[in-house]
């Protein structure tokens, strides 16, 4: 099928598709112009437009965003930019492997490791734009849609709004078994891929595991085929891997202060200062692998388990994979040095490379008078993807 054909087949899908959607869908490209001329008229926009196109006046990118007709010329035009603009400036290296697999009509589950809160799904759009295909539908969830600007950004942007667990059993239930339906709709209905976090929030402490109740949910849609219901979604896992993780001293100030209370309750402001501490931070290099899908011969092993077994294997298998993949740079050797007290490591870092991330660490003595016990949890944070490794390596063996 052509690209014309398949964009044309995506439309005609869009236009009629159940209302039923219509609290969680993205913008469809009828909404576009409205959402632009309100994006155009905002407060931010200047601050917005001084960053991603510094080179033209505000009137000049008012008019651009007036020009804007679809989701994919606000993504191009805008989206594209602001991506390219965050590597430029806060990152040295920007690297992928695995897309050989990807095929260009074909539409997959992109389940990932979720390390920032924004660039773990936008740096990937730019990556599916690099290399021939069509950007994905992104999870967006209710508590990052802040104020109406945000949210024109965000359903602009192909994004589509996800509760986060609350309320009684049957609403999270009855929620979960919606997004299901939505999922299963835009991948095998409409064609179109979708990106997931492998688990509800960030990793925090550098452990990547996904949560056997997302895998539960896919599910939720196909009860009457286990195997057919993982299967048709075409499920990638994804491996992102930041030399500097993004918001490290924010996570391990947050790791502990919930060591200290009986339930961490986010501060107000917490989650825009992360995405833009997460844009803002030098992240060094940065690598994306798409790992080896969940193919039908993966799944029949799990045949004979119990529902939930199934869930919980599937997730084991994501985990193995994106942990497989997972890129160490010289920081992750360091601090497992560091926080063991070993000199295990000392060939895959120099001493400058000690030297700076030691200088890095010391930034936490201005955050809390208990160092050591701050310091030890970012120590983790970095340590923590090798420690998987060297697991996972044990257990092949």
């Amino acid at each position: 099928m052509s690209d014309a054909s398949l964009k044309n087949l995506k439309t005609s899908n869009l236009k009629n598709m159940n209302t039923s959607f219509d609290d969680i869908r993205p913008y469809n490209d009828e909404e576009i112009p409205a959402a632009m001329e309100r994006i155009a008229n905002s407060q931010m926009l200047p601050l917005l437009a001084s960053y991603v196109c510094p080179d033209k006046s505000l009137e000049e990118v008012r008019q651009m965003l007036h020009g804007f007709k679809t989701t994919d010329d606000f993504q191009r035009g805008i989206m594209y930019q602001v991506n390219e603009q965050i590597k430029h400036k806060s990152i040295t290296k920007f690297t992928y492997s695995g897309a050989e697999q990807l095929e260009k009509n074909k539409a997959y589950l992109f389940v990932s490791n979720h390390r920032d809160i924004m660039l773990d799904a936008s740096l990937l759009q730019n990556l599916l734009v690099d290399i021939g295909l069509q950007t994905s539908q992104i999870t967006f969830g209710a508590n990052l849609m802040m104020n109406p600007l945000v949210i024109d950004i965000g359903k602009s942007n192909k994004m589509f709004r996800v509760e986060r667990p609350g309320g009684s059993i049957k609403e999270f239930y009855k929620s979960s078994l919606h997004l299901s339906e939505y999922i299963r709709h835009t991948i095998v209905g409409q064609r179109e891929s979708v990106w997931i976090a492998q688990r509800n929030g960030r990793t925090k402490d550098g452990n990547d595991q996904t949560d056997q109740g997302i895998i539960k949910m896919f599910c939720m849609s196909k009860t009457e085929n286990k195997i057919a219901a993982l299967q048709e979604l075409h499920i990638i896992p994804i491996a992102v891997s930041y030399e500097w993780e993004s918001c490290d001293i924010l996570k391990a100030i947050e790791l502990y202060e919930s060591r200290t209370v009986e339930k961490y309750i986010k501060k107000p402001g917490e989650d825009l200062n992360s995405i833009l501490t997460g844009i803002l931070q030098p992240k060094g290099r940065v690598h994306f692998h798409f790992c080896k899908g969940i193919n039908e011969l993966d799944l029949m092993q799990f045949n004979d388990c119990t529902h939930n077994e199934y869930h919980k294997q599937v997730a084991r298998l994501i985990d193995q994979r994106v942990i497989d993949a997972y890129r160490l740079y010289p920081n992750n050797y360091i601090a497992y040095d560091m926080r063991y007290g070993q000199e295990r490591f000392t060939s895959h870092y120099t001493l400058e490379e000690k030297q700076r991330f030691e200088k890095h660490l010391a930034k936490l003595e201005h955050y809390s008078d208990n160092i050591d016990v701050l310091k030890d949890i970012l120590l983790a944070i970095y340590a923590n993807p090798l420690k998987n490794k060297l697991r996972a390596q044990q257990e092949i063996a």
